[in-house]
């Protein structure tokens, strides 16, 4: 769709994006070495330290921070600091803080949570619009759509054609939701077959935001959706990577103006 046209932006807030819990494995906790302060600074020196750690190789992925009594000590700043600053890394995605028997702050990668929800709040604040929204689909899900057909993997085939299954199945029973759903999550597995992180990111933050406009909007038929999705899966197999781009944008270019028709009704 163009951009030209600037489409309606939804009266109604839409509910927040459910946050995945992560899954983190303890493990022995590494040979740590902080350095104290000079001055009494704010948490934000902490969180500098905890990061070059993880830059130097130090601290990795399901390692256990030192009790917050012993980075304060190692510090030299208060234990009110160092929970400051153990709650910003957790909000930035970097640390994740457990509660009960294995307590403790640990090291871990995140599930792109953190972008998820910037992207979210840009939508929510009005810095991204719809059109926005549909450009950066656009490109992105032509390459997405390119590299699945050149690396997608046995068990990445099964899983979409489980999707398409489920959502044919959804369709004849009526549950456009339950459509409307696995529509979504088709995006989000055909990211996981171009074995990009960076893609995988971007494709799941953008799509969970077409999520909250179609929360406000209301599940809507979409007859053309699953037709494109057997094509996808054809395209898929044959490993035709100019084929799946084309009909990605023909998909999503059909499906934003569907969305921004019954906007504008709204």
């Amino acid at each position: 769709m163009s951009t030209a046209s600037k489409p309606a932006t939804p009266r109604s807030a839409p509910r927040s994006i459910p946050k995945v819990a992560a899954k983190v494995t303890p493990a022995t906790a590494p040979k740590t070495s902080f350095n104290k302060l000079a001055t009494r600074r704010s948490f934000e020196e902490v969180v500098d330290q905890i990061r070059r750690q993880i830059g130097d190789g130090i601290l990795r992925e399901g390692d256990r921070l030192p009790s917050e009594r012993e980075l304060a000590l190692q510090i030299g700043v208060s234990r009110n600091t160092v929970r400051e600053a153990l709650r910003a890394l957790e909000n930035a995605g970097v640390v994740l803080l457990r509660k009960g028997v294995n307590r403790g702050a640990f090291i871990h990668s995140g599930s792109g949570d953190t972008v998820t929800k910037a992207f979210s709040d840009l939508y929510r604040l009005g810095s991204v619009g719809p059109a926005h929204l549909t450009e950066a689909r656009l490109i992105l899900g032509r390459e997405v759509a390119k590299l699945a057909c050149e690396r997608w993997e046995p068990a990445d085939m099964q899983a979409l054609e489980d999707n398409v299954r489920k959502t044919r199945e959804a369709a004849e029973r009526g549950d456009h939701v339950t459509r409307a759903h696995n529509n979504i999550e088709f995006h989000k597995l055909l990211a996981q077959a171009s074995r990009n992180p960076i893609l995988i990111l971007m494709t799941n933050a953008l799509v969970e935001m077409v999520r909250e406009f179609l929360q406000v909007l209301g599940a809507m038929p979409n007859k053309f959706a699953l037709a494109s999705r057997l094509r996808m899966l054809e395209h898929l197999r044959a490993r035709d990577g100019e084929a799946a781009a084309k009909e990605m944008s023909d998909y999503l270019e059909r499906a934003q103006r569907i969305y921004f028709e019954r906007a504008e009704q709204e």
